[in-house]
């Protein structure tokens, strides 16, 4: 059977790391950003990558990708905006840059691909509020609040709903392990805190 993945912020960092692991396993993958040329390289030599630009802040053009893709088995969700400095210190328009891209962002993608899950009683459903900077971020907490919420309201009907926290520096592929592994654990247990990479010196210590 065809599996189909939605990625976001597919063009770096998390997003394309999670892209091209699950085009690796013959997942069909749709990724989604708004930077072309990144999503071109993140696509390259994967024939079952499909890049597909979209502001995931634009309601409609997040249904039109989900009408090109079909069904939906599970989304990566890594779109975010990255604060440029302390947050008192930011402008009020880059706030509700970050807010509109964060955490309406994240609405948008859920309310246009967990329906469909919900009614097919199957799916996964990874939020990453992390994936632009390191937490606490007043967006990210707004993120892993939602999760609740829908989890409050939808919870136990098929779909595995999971809120990714990582460390800053976290390498990409200690997160989509942790991701993974998380699959295995209770459907109540949603939140998924990344442990910090060890050092290469204590972790070879500790294989000892």
């Amino acid at each position: 059977m065809k599996r189909t993945a939605l990625v976001t912020g597919a063009a770096h960092g998390l997003g394309a790391a999670a892209a091209r692991r699950l085009a690796a396993a013959a997942w069909d993958v749709v990724a989604v950003d708004v930077d072309e040329l990144g999503l071109a390289k993140t696509a390259q030599r994967s024939p079952n990558t499909h890049a597909r630009v979209c502001d995931v802040t634009d309601p409609d053009a997040v249904a039109r990708v989900l009408a090109m893709a079909g069904p939906v088995h599970r989304v990566v969700h890594t779109a975010s905006a990255a604060p440029s400095g302390p947050v008192l210190a930011q402008p009020l328009g880059e706030v509700e840059d970050v807010l509109r891209t964060n955490v309406l962002g994240t609405v948008d993608v859920v309310r246009a691909t967990l329906p469909g899950m919900l009614e097919r009683r199957a799916g996964e459903l990874f939020l990453c509020p992390d994936a632009s900077g390191p937490p606490p971020s007043p967006s990210a907490a707004a993120v892993a609040a939602y999760a609740d919420a829908l989890w409050a309201e939808h919870g136990g009907r098929g779909v595995t709903l999971r809120c990714v926290h990582a460390p800053a520096g976290t390498p990409h592929g200690v997160v989509l392990d942790a991701m993974d592994r998380s699959l295995a654990r209770p459907a109540p247990d949603l939140h998924v805190r990344v442990r910090p990479a060890r050092r290469p010196l204590l972790a070879a210590l500790a294989r000892r």
